[in-house]
């Protein structure tokens, strides 16, 4: 109930500064600059979402924002640096992704406070400091990872029709101290069903580049005759399924292909039948309110927001009523 009320209180506050930005313009001295992290590369399925959002929030505040995109690639020491060089810029406000973790992004996160500039995290949590900074607007925007993973393990298992001795992928980031946390959701759902799960740790190249895991699905797939269901905790992994089944020489029917975001090629590959269940964590959120949080905060002292934007879940039998939004890079 309290997530709902959150994004029902930003929502509202949205509407509030469309209502009132013209005397909101009068009272600011140029523009609010915000950095703000994408993710991965430019034109990757999820990190693209992601950017789409935040392109729509500012385009909607207008020349009342400058927003800078840092994209990563993935790589937590990269996000690290970013941020280092973000806070020596001295914006208004830096909006990050979590991946690294509390630890990685402490030191710099205080530094930020005491210039006074706006941290908040997208798509990871970041739980003790945003505990610590709430108060001055550290928000988290995106899904509650544990239970993201564990849902969208047990629908995997009511999906399939999986028992107890079946054996199944997990293709993941457990390496990751908070991101992984998503990877042990779903793992911790099939083994409290007596599920086998083989784990297959995502590599830093494939993390960049969901193309570069061909060669590694594919091995493992033909290794494992026996493999009934593969999860991908990966947007570009999932939007990638069908070209991996192909490749290891499987038809739709031949797996069940279960995994994380919405995007365009995810679409398609639901259509075919060869992805069959996906949770929509709904990156566009993820880019649109954090850049709403450090606006509002910077002008009126808003609080943090903690926003779970996860939890549906996408089949054959909804996708007609997102596709064309997905499509779009909203969804």
């Amino acid at each position: 109930m309290l997530k709902k009320i959150n994004l029902l209180l930003l929502l509202v506050l949205t509407c509030v500064v469309l209502l009132v930005l013209p005397v909101m313009a009068e009272a600011s001295e140029g523009p609010i600059v915000i950095y703000f992290f994408p993710g991965g590369t430019p034109g990757s399925t999820f990190a693209t979402v992601v950017y789409n959002g935040a392109q729509a929030a500012a385009e909607i505040l207008g020349n009342r924002v400058e927003v800078r995109y840092l994209w990563s690639d993935w790589s937590q020491q990269k996000m690290v640096d970013q941020f280092q060089q973000a806070v020596a810029a001295d914006p208004d406000g830096i909006a990050i992704m979590g991946h690294p973790g509390d630890a990685a992004y402490k030191p710099f996160v205080e530094e930020a406070e005491k210039q006074g500039i706006i941290v908040c995290s997208q798509n990871t949590t970041l739980p003790e400091l945003e505990k610590a900074y709430s108060a001055n607007g550290f928000g988290y925007v995106g899904q509650g990872l544990y239970e993201s993973g564990y849902t969208l393990g047990e629908a995997t298992i009511k999906g399939a029709g999986l028992k107890t001795g079946d054996r199944v992928l997990v293709w993941g980031l457990l390496s990751q101290p908070t991101r992984g946390l998503r990877t042990k959701g779903a793992i911790d759902a099939f083994e409290k069903v007596g599920i086998k799960v083989d784990y297959l740790e995502i590599s830093a190249e494939v993390d960049k580049d969901a193309s570069n895991g061909i060669p590694v699905i594919s091995g493992y797939l033909q290794a494992n005759p026996d493999c009934k269901a593969v999860v991908t905790d990966h947007g570009d992994l999932t939007s990638s399924q069908r070209t991996f089944f192909e490749t290891a020489g499987l038809g739709p029917d031949d797996i069940f292909g279960a995994g994380f975001d919405l995007s365009a090629p995810t679409v398609e590959s639901i259509k075919s039948g060869y992805t069959d269940l996906v949770l929509d964590q709904q990156p566009f959120l993820q880019g649109f309110l954090p850049i709403m949080q450090i606006y509002l905060t910077k002008l009126y002292g808003f609080s943090g927001l903690h926003i779970d934007t996860g939890g549906g879940l996408i089949s054959k039998d909804n996708i007609d009523l997102v596709a064309p939004l997905a499509e779009k890079g909203i969804r």
